[in-house]
């Protein structure tokens, strides 16, 4: 006999349903960025240029869903910090990762899904991008909606106050550990091409972070750094640290070639980090990490097992061997490049070729169990329509400082979707 709590929805299932008010206020956004340097700027970028980066809508999660996602964040980071873990991640690791800095590692990116048995962590990023534009999407609510949905629910760091100080306390935090006291004065901001990055907005909003704490901060493309005399220069000035926001993870490419030796000198601090990036990101971790044997063997205790076994979207390596297998059960599995991000060369079992599967075979990949996002439905255009959702932590130090959403249409997450893009958390306090 099946109970009524199996049958009947929950609260946040039914707001995630049935809510279809537009929290979205473009107004307030625009009247945020132009109190910001390059305001006007960033107001054609955001609201004309990227129009489906914010989504109309908040989503719904349980609480009990949110405390269950710290619980798994918190047994990777015990994981993590075993000696045992750390030398067999560091064994397949590039040459830059064996650099062991003391920062951490500034905006982890921890992606849940919410499948019908729960949390399930499907990734880590370590240069997860969007924490800046979320706490302006925070800043643009509907303040009367919020107001009203109170009673019924809470919404985690509802107005954003206090997390762009929280954030650049945390980039002063990683200069301390590197540096102690010595005063921090320039800060480069480092992607390739970065204008034409779809999260460039967010780089100058960083920029205007740190200089309006006095510290310069320049965007740059890592072709204009030097490292000459000792010290790594952007068009001539010192930086001394850098937020990297570069996909190549090990820094092996020879463009980043100057980045790399200041590394390996010490003459500047990067964050995030190939170390960082080795120890969490590396998809060839989730396999390690859902490997019930694998986590005997480095004497992990019973209830972290219990928690990263029931708490990971089960993955596995992919080997040649194993071929046979994997086509068979394809529509299980999602295939993911081992250092990949952003969802590229990523593909849904049920979706591949023959021919792109012998690619994957080919490459350095993972097979991850397929599991389905949640989903929330928006009034968009005539008929309500529906979006897939993932929940992303961002954490610092094994600390959640942010929740936040993205909603999506498709695959992947993709920032095209009309009326879709990051949407803020509203935890359902009882369901």
């Amino acid at each position: 006999m099946t109970s009524s709590s199996q049958t009947q929805p929950t609260r946040s299932a039914l707001y995630n349903r049935d809510c279809h008010c537009s929290t979205l206020d473009w107004g307030a956004i625009r009247g945020e960025l132009r109190r910001r340097p390059n305001g006007e700027a960033l107001c054609r970028m955001l609201a004309d240029e990227r129009p489906n980066v914010f989504a109309e809508a908040p989503i719904f999660v349980p609480e009990t869903a949110v405390l269950r996602q710290n619980e798994i964040i918190a047994a990777v980071e015990r994981v993590v910090a075993l000696p045992a873990y750390r030398e067999r991640v560091l064994a397949h690791a590039p040459s830059a990762a064996l650099l062991q800095p003391k920062a951490r590692g500034v905006f982890f990116g921890y992606d849940f899904h919410l499948g019908p048995e729960g949390s399930r962590l499907i990734e880590i990023n370590t240069n997860a991008g969007g924490p800046l534009l979320n706490t302006l999407l925070l800043r643009g609510q509907n303040s009367a909606c919020l107001r009203a949905a109170a009673g019924s629910y809470g919404l985690l760091r509802a107005d954003g106050d206090g997390l762009d100080e929280e954030f650049l306390a945390m980039f002063k935090a990683e200069w301390r550990l590197e540096r102690g006291e010595r005063p921090l004065t320039a800060i480069a901001i480092v992607d390739e091409n970065p204008a034409e990055q779809f999260l460039y907005p967010e780089f100058l909003l960083f920029q205007g972070l740190f200089q309006g704490a006095g510290i310069e901060a320049v965007i740059c493309d890592p072709r204009q750094l030097e490292f000459t005399g000792g010290e790594l220069r952007a068009d001539g000035r010192r930086i001394d640290l850098v937020y990297n926001r570069l996909t190549d993870f090990g820094l092996s490419e020879p463009a980043h070639r100057a980045l790399l030796d200041a590394c390996r000198a010490g003459a500047t601090v990067v964050t995030p980090h190939p170390y960082a990036h080795a120890l969490y990101a590396d998809k060839r971790n989730l396999a390690l990490l859902t490997d019930p044997d694998a986590l005997l063997d480095l004497e992990v205790d019973a209830e972290t097992r219990e928690v990263l076994l029931g708490g990971i979207a089960h993955t596995v390596r992919v080997r040649s061997q194993d071929a046979e297998a994997l086509w068979a059960g394809r529509k299980r599995w999602f295939f993911k490049p081992a250092a990949g991000y952003g969802s590229k060369a990523a593909y849904r079992g049920d979706k591949i070729t023959r021919r792109v599967f012998e690619e994957v075979l080919a490459g350095d990949y993972v097979a991850q169990a397929l599991i389905p996002p949640s989903a929330r439905r928006l009034a968009v255009g005539p008929e309500p329509a529906e979006f897939k959702l993932d929940l992303r932590h961002f954490v610092y130090g094994g600390r959640t400082q942010m929740l936040v959403s993205r909603l999506y249409q498709g695959q992947t997450t993709n920032f095209r979707t009309p009326g879709g893009g990051f949407a803020p958390v509203m935890v359902v306090r009882q369901e």
